[in-house]
This record gives C-alpha cells, sequence and structure tokens, in this order.
C-alpha cells in the first residue's frame, strides 16, 4: 500500500498545476508582498510577473510603481546580495560577482555592491576558510595538499594571487 502511494507521488508533475493568473490588483499586493519579505532584484520581480501572467505595459507599470514607492531597488539588493553571501556563505569576490551577473544585475549596482567586502577582513576570512580545509582534509603529499586547499578556495570565488598567498601563510 505505502509502496504505491509513493509511486504515485513520484508520477506528479509539478507541470501539470494549472497556473495563477493575477489580475492586477491580485499583481500589486502579492509583488509587493514578495518585495517586502527579502530585497529582489528587477529580474526576479519580472520572471514572477511574467510566471503569473502578467505582461506589456501592465508588467511596466509595476515595476515602475515597485520603483518609485522603494520596493524594489537594484543597488540595495547587490549590496544585501554581497554581504549575505560573504558573510554567510564566505564566498569569495569572483563567485559573488557571477551570482549577480547571472541575476542581470548592472555594472554599475555590482561595483556599487562589492564595495560591502573589507579587503582586510577578505583576506583573514581566506586563511581562516583554507585553515579549517586543512585540518580536516587529509593529503598525501605538498603538491597534493597545495592542490586541493587552491582548488577548494577557487571554487568558493577567491582570486588564485590571493589563494597563493594565503596558503603560504599556512606553512
Amino acid at each position: 500500500m505505502i509502496h504505491t502511494l509513493l509511486a504515485f507521488e513520484n508520477d506528479f508533475d509539478p507541470e501539470d498545476r494549472k497556473k495563477v493568473y493575477w489580475s492586477l490588483n491580485e499583481a500589486k499586493i502579492n509583488i509587493e508582498r514578495y518585495c517586502v519579505y527579502q530585497d529582489r532584484c528587477h529580474h526576479e520581480v519580472r520572471q514572477k510577473l511574467l510566471e503569473h501572467g502578467i505582461y506589456g505595459d501592465i508588467l511596466e507599470n509595476i515595476l515602475t510603481d515597485l520603483i518609485t514607492d522603494n520596493f524594489l531597488d537594484e543597488e540595495r539588493f547587490a549590496r544585501s546580495y554581497v554581504r549575505g553571501k560573504y558573510t554567510q556563505k564566505q564566498w569569495g569576490r569572483n563567485k559573488i560577482m557571477a551570482g549577480l551577473k547571472t541575476k542581470f544585475v548592472s555594472p554599475y549596482c555590482i561595483k556599487i555592491g562589492m564595495t560591502e567586502i573589507d579587503d582586510d577582513t577578505y583576506f583573514s576570512n581566506l586563511v581562516a576558510i583554507l585553515t579549517k580545509k586543512d585540518r580536516l582534509t587529509k593529503f598525501k603529499n605538498q603538491y597534493d595538499r597545495y592542490s586541493k586547499l587552491s582548488s577548494f578556495a577557487a571554487s568558493k570565488g577567491y582570486e588564485y594571487d590571493l589563494i597563493g598567498q594565503a596558503i603560504a601563510t599556512l606553512k
């Protein structure tokens, strides 16, 4: 009996659900709530409106209203995105910039957002991350150690010149 229920759940396709289309008033209320919950970029809001059947001039008018009422601010979004990814996930500059570019944030706002990273703490965070990784990983030799630590830091988005300096400080 349980097996058949699990098989039925696996057959459910989320695309089969009916699309929920919003009226103009519903769209304004729901999208304001969506923007208040956390900072959003223009692309995310546009996709959400398109997902719910809001197109054309109506979509542009809603976006304009959101910007003028300060529900939507791309510079504020870039700053909070950088702060969050840097402090919570300990990402490096490269990965953060790539994330902002995938959200179609303007280069100007990316530049403004990247000012949230302090250079001194940036390097000390990299050293702390590598120290922890060095402690928790087993290495065959020095080359393997350098290779694993540098690839780990690069996957976190740190710059290669800083990675080399940080690994040198660990020795």
